[in-house]
């Protein structure tokens, strides 16, 4: 494991998980290289990124994070009575933390953990929290939760739960998330449990209209993962070269986000040249869809089972409470 950094600031604990700069150019180029080629989303959340998102989730067409809060509002007493309170809450990839806002009084956790890989930004929100609810304690930590959830010595003493909304478990391949939720049983333990939240599957006109939206934010959220390449590693991508396309694949239910290349390009990445051709596409994202029964197959084939659902009356999105089989 990669030597910790922490500090403190105001009433937050700041860990730092140093990710070496040679292992995300090797991972990037690597995955430049396959066929289609492919960007891990991880790459969307640089500052600029995870502020895009955030207008992403106020659009009107994009209805996940309205759904899932209004389900967090909605049942925040049953959900805080499943899961248990005075634990330790961890939350990879928290973003803005603005979902566990609506848990955090019902929850009273003994100690809240974000995590995220974009330091500047989980910064930003550890101290916005900090100082809305100044009786919580939070260690927020700059990680890459998606490959490294071998943290349990940052971690305080106590039951843990570990939450996960946003469907951002869609995210991942349905071996990726299974592998993803099988290290998440192994740090909560015998005696904890996951929260997450998970989009479902529904008519397709709906799910187009949230990944192309007519303000085009979207498309600039999906373009900024190049922006973000060419600051973090040397990069000469040109993104007026590309066009965003977001397709529902129904046989697979899930959403695919592409950058469509309008034109040759010869890029440099990290001084490795990288080329695109027009019309080839470079994968940035899946958003997996679900069903209660895919829920429940995937939950344990990871050693898991549903202990307890939630869902918005039109049954759009769905929480789900797992613990250890």
């Amino acid at each position: 494991m990669q030597t910790s950094h922490a500090r403190k600031d105001l009433s937050v604990q700041f860990i730092r998980q140093p990710v070496p700069d040679a292992d995300q150019v090797r991972e990037v180029l690597a995955t430049l290289k396959e066929t289609p080629k492919r960007i891990n989303p991880k790459y969307f959340y640089d500052e600029a990124g995870s502020r895009l998102f955030e207008k992403i989730t106020a659009l009107d067409e994009y209805y996940p994070t309205r759904t899932e809060c209004h389900i967090y509002a909605r049942f925040a007493s049953a959900i805080a009575g499943a899961c248990g309170t005075r634990r330790v809450v961890i939350e990879p990839g928290a973003g803005s933390c603005e979902k566990i806002r609506l848990l955090l009084n019902e929850l009273a956790p003994a100690c809240y953990v974000p995590s995220d890989i974009s330091g500047a930004f989980l910064h930003d929100s550890a101290r916005q929290l900090a100082a809305e609810y100044p009786w919580l304690q939070v260690t927020a930590i700059q990680a890459d939760f998606s490959q490294d959830m071998a943290l349990s010595e940052l971690l305080p003493d106590g039951p843990r739960t570990l939450f996960y909304p946003g469907s951002t478990l869609g995210n991942f391949t349905p071996a990726q998330a299974r592998q993803f939720l099988a290290r998440a049983r192994e740090l909560v333990g015998r005696e904890g449990n996951i929260l997450i939240g998970l989009d479902m599957h529904k008519a397709e006109h709906i799910l187009h209209a949230a990944y192309n939206d007519r303000k085009g934010v979207t498309a600039r959220f999906n373009l900024n993962v190049l922006a973000h390449l060419n600051r973090s590693f040397d990069g000469s991508f040109d993104l007026a070269g590309f066009r965003h396309q977001a397709i529902y694949n129904q046989q697979a239910r899930r959403i695919e986000m592409y950058l469509e290349a309008t034109e040759d390009q010869e890029c440099e990445l990290a001084g490795q040249a990288v080329r695109v051709t027009a019309g080839e596409r470079i994968l940035t994202e899946y958003s997996h869809k679900y069903t209660r029964q895919s829920v429940a197959e995937l939950a344990a084939s990871a050693g898991l089972a549903v202990q307890q659902q939630w869902f918005d009356d039109q049954g759009w999105f769905g929480v789900f409470l797992l613990a250890p089989a």
